[in-house]
């Protein structure tokens, strides 16, 4: 026997995986591509002196995915508009490809396309075969890899057959350059459209997923029904801003407190976003937290994750400290009573 060739027997690897560093996985849509039951948002990840509005630079970053990776928070999401269309965030995610060329294939690396990154044309921005096909290359480039294991649409665009923008997507997948495909900002009824299309293409690029803003205080902002039909149809929902933007955590549940570096205080929106109802909603939920010996985040995404048709929760983080705090929520098993009492809380109507 060649001696390169490991030995079953001797090898520790178990038939079939179902977690990563203790983190469980689940399917993506009815795919075979299994993602961390918590991702890992970039949005804000970029170059800060450069003045493209990241609020992670470069150092904290790679500390970030350093020890995502530990951690079994496998699943980066990022997109090539974030920061200002600078795509500094995919820039920062192929340096540390880069550096760490061996991580790889432990990484399943979502982006987005959709708006103009590097023109100013009408075939510059949108889902015609042109900018898909243009942007994707970009996307690769800065990303310093072969292939995106997960694209995105990141908007609907009604003005371009829905056939050609498959079509586009299904050439991608076939050159590999391209593995499963998504979308995101969509309603249910544009759901309905592209999986109408999509039967007359091949089955590889089927729509696996679509991500949307959903958090337990403001629901489904934008797109109501769209986890009620992820439920029905077996596409993953992946809820980005999972914390309704940093509001679901313990820096808000002492008013006053907050400040400069807060989101919601930089982006002056915490009177519209704390009403006296949602603030009286996350006390509760912050007493149920501590009773059970966790912090408000954990307990929300670990809710969410038990939510029918919910896929994995992607909540941004820009210390280690949150990634190691967001990341607990994955191996979390609330029990029917602890589920319930919070579905009571969040439902409640607060006088």
């Amino acid at each position: 026997m060649d001696s390169n060739i490991p030995n079953p027997a001797q090898t520790d690897i178990p038939f079939v995986i179902d977690d990563f560093h203790k983190m469980p996985y689940r399917h993506l849509g009815r795919s075979g591509l299994q993602v961390s039951n918590v991702g890992l948002g970039t949005w804000k990840f970029g170059y800060p002196e450069t003045g493209d509005s990241a609020r992670v630079d470069e150092k904290t970053a790679f500390e970030i995915f350093d020890r995502a990776v530990e951690l079994g928070v496998t699943f980066w999401d990022t997109a090539n508009r974030y920061n200002l269309g600078s795509g500094n965030s995919e820039r920062l995610i192929g340096k540390w490809f880069a550096s760490n060329p061996d991580q790889r294939r432990n990484i399943i690396l979502a982006t987005k396309i959709f708006g103009g990154m590097d023109g100013y044309t009408p075939n510059h921005s949108r889902l015609g075969r042109l900018n898909i096909l243009e942007s994707v290359y970009a996307c690769l480039e800065r990303l310093m890899c072969d292939n995106i294991d997960l694209l995105y649409f990141h908007g609907y665009e009604p003005d371009t057959p829905v056939e050609e923008s498959l079509a586009a997507i299904e050439d991608l997948v076939q050159q590999d350059l391209v593995r499963y495909f998504a979308v995101s900002n969509f309603t249910a009824d544009q759901l309905r459209v592209y999986q109408a299309a999509e039967q007359n293409l091949s089955i590889r690029c089927r729509v696996v997923a679509v991500q949307n803003q959903y958090d337990i205080l403001n629901f489904e902002t934008n797109q109501p029904g769209v986890l009620d039909y992820c439920r029905q149809s077996g596409v993953s929902f992946v809820a980005f801003s999972p914390l309704a933007r940093g509001l679901l955590t313990s820096r808000y549940i002492k008013k006053g407190v907050a400040g400069p570096g807060d989101r919601l205080f930089d982006e002056k929106t915490i009177d519209k976003d704390l009403t006296a109802e949602k603030y009286q909603k996350l006390i509760q939920l912050a007493d149920m937290a501590k009773t059970m010996g966790l912090e408000i985040n954990q307990l929300v995404l670990a809710y969410m994750l038990t939510l029918p048709g919910m896929g994995p929760v992607i909540p941004a983080s820009s210390t280690v400290q949150q990634l190691e705090s967001n990341a607990e929520a994955g191996k979390l098993i609330l029990t029917a009573e602890q589920r319930e009492q919070v579905s009571r809380i969040i439902h409640s109507t607060v006088s």
